[in-house]
């Protein structure tokens, strides 16, 4: 899952959203000895939805769909696509609009500056000003957002071509996600509860 799921699945509570939301950039075992304890939970809750995702096997069906063209960067592509398809049905999933959503997840991130990692300082401003988490919902946005991954790519990804298969196959992703997206939901209640 990408940057919206994150949020979405870290309950109202912003000290474990924010966590959840570093959680790629923040290496290392002794977190705790670096952020508050919320903030511990969201990193640990990141990683829990980085592995459950990783082993679900609809997840599996959707990466296996992309692998022959993209490799290992189909995980990738199936985190993008499945925030898409999040932003496309969010209403089914929550009360306030996206828009509302994320102003309100921005200025939470901006309020915790002072402890973000120094790549998410650097990526946020961008991340406001082209409202990543509204424009997910569109392909163009996604299309945007993956060429720019391609370009910090360290191999060819072929990332900026990825739209294709997303157009193409967009109603089995669809249907994996609304398949999958449950189990997520549950595994992070049941995180969240304990």
């Amino acid at each position: 899952m990408n940057f919206l799921a994150h949020l979405y699945l870290s309950g109202d509570n912003p000290a474990i959203q924010v966590g959840n939301f570093i959680g790629d950039f923040v290496k290392g075992k002794n977190i705790s000895e670096r952020f508050e304890a919320d903030i511990v939970k969201g990193i640990d809750l990141h990683r829990g939805i980085d592995e459950f995702t990783d082993h679900h096997p609809v997840v599996l069906e959707s990466k296996i769909r992309l692998r022959p063209k993209y490799r290992h960067y189909s995980s990738v592509l199936v985190d993008m696509y499945y925030d898409h398809i999040l932003a496309r049905n969010w209403n089914d999933y929550h009360d306030m609009l996206l828009a509302d959503y994320a102003d309100k997840m921005y200025d939470t991130l901006v309020s915790y500056k002072s402890i973000l990692p120094e790549e998410v300082n650097h990526m946020l401003p961008f991340m406001i000003r082209g409202n990543w988490l509204v424009n997910y919902r569109e392909i163009e946005g996604i299309k945007q957002a993956l060429t720019g991954m391609s370009r910090r790519t360290k191999f060819k990804s072929n990332m900026e071509q990825a739209d294709v298969e997303l157009r193409d196959h967009y109603d089995a992703f669809e249907k994996e996600f609304k398949i999958f997206f449950p189990d997520l939901k549950m595994f992070c209640e049941n995180f969240l509860s304990r």
